[in-house]
């Protein structure tokens, strides 16, 4: 009997093994890299969070110690721009340590920003689990940087008036937001992406520096308010609360009459999604 037919392959598709291995290395998409990994537990993420959390107050409290120590705490152009330099890494660094966490996060507005995407369940779980465990994660930090190493525990401050600051932290939160929802509807490259986000955040720390410290970022402002017992002031709730969440919702709505918010959903069911026995 005859063999099974062969499909004729046309010669310009085939590739040579000698040839193929000088070809550069496709970078993997966001859908390719999410279908790769295993999806993580509810308890896992929320983990994640804590300790992502975590790492971010000691590391960054340590790193800017260290930065003033060796530069300065000075704004001339030169060290302001090697400051500004390692920054970009250092939050590189964190987003890369985000996704090899499955989605790890230190920042309560950016995983509120895709929650509000999703269904109620999953907004839920954000609002009292995940964003408690980055507060929880980040009053640890900042007490054990206060036993250890009590010469980099340095928080943010409020050096301007109540609504100043709710202001400053408002208008930048809701840049970051929106321009967080843009980069992943417009720029396919994950790598970009970072690295575009990563330098938009340095630049509204330097502007909001002298003003509200700069944080951006409502755990880690809890976590050093909480250990100066100023965390239920109300400048404290103000500014780097009420102020920022209220910016993430009216970011989130304005993207969401020019953007399908439907790949975010999608994002975010499968983050959250129970890990398969």
């Amino acid at each position: 009997m005859p063999g099974p037919k062969r499909r004729n392959v046309p010669f310009s598709t085939k590739k040579t093994t000698f040839w193929h291995q000088f070809e550069p290395p496709r970078e993997e998409s966001d859908d390719e890299h999410r279908k790769r990994r295993r999806p993580i537990s509810q308890i896992g993420l929320v983990g994640s969070d804590f300790v992502v959390s975590f790492i971010w107050v000691c590391s960054g409290s340590v790193l800017r110690y260290l930065a003033c120590k060796v530069l300065g705490s000075g704004m001339s152009p030169i060290a302001l721009a090697i400051k500004g330099s390692l920054a970009v890494i250092y939050l590189y660094c964190f987003s890369w340590f985000g996704k090899a966490t499955n989605g790890g996060s230190y920042n309560p507005l950016m995983v509120l920003c895709y929650a509000i995407f999703g269904d109620f369940r999953g907004f839920l779980f954000v609002v009292f689990g995940r964003i408690p465990a980055q507060v929880i994660g980040s009053i640890i930090g900042v007490w054990l940087i206060n036993a250890t190493f009590p010469a980099a525990a340095h928080g943010p401050s409020l050096n301007v008036d109540m609504h100043n600051g709710a202001l400053t932290e408002g208008l930048l939160t809701f840049v970051l937001v929106i321009a967080s929802l843009w980069l992943k509807k417009v720029v396919k490259s994950s790598s970009m992406r970072t690295w575009i986000s990563s330098i938009l955040k340095v630049i509204c720390h330097i502007i909001s520096s002298d003003m509200t410290g700069g944080i951006l970022n409502p755990a880690a402002a809890f976590g050093w308010a909480y250990v100066q017992g100023e965390h239920l002031t109300k400048e404290h709730l103000s500014v780097y609360w009420l102020a920022p969440m209220e910016a993430t919702l009216a970011g989130v709505w304005i993207c969401s009459l020019f953007f399908e918010p439907q790949k975010h959903r999608r994002q975010h069911r499968k983050q959250i999604k129970f890990k398969s026995e």
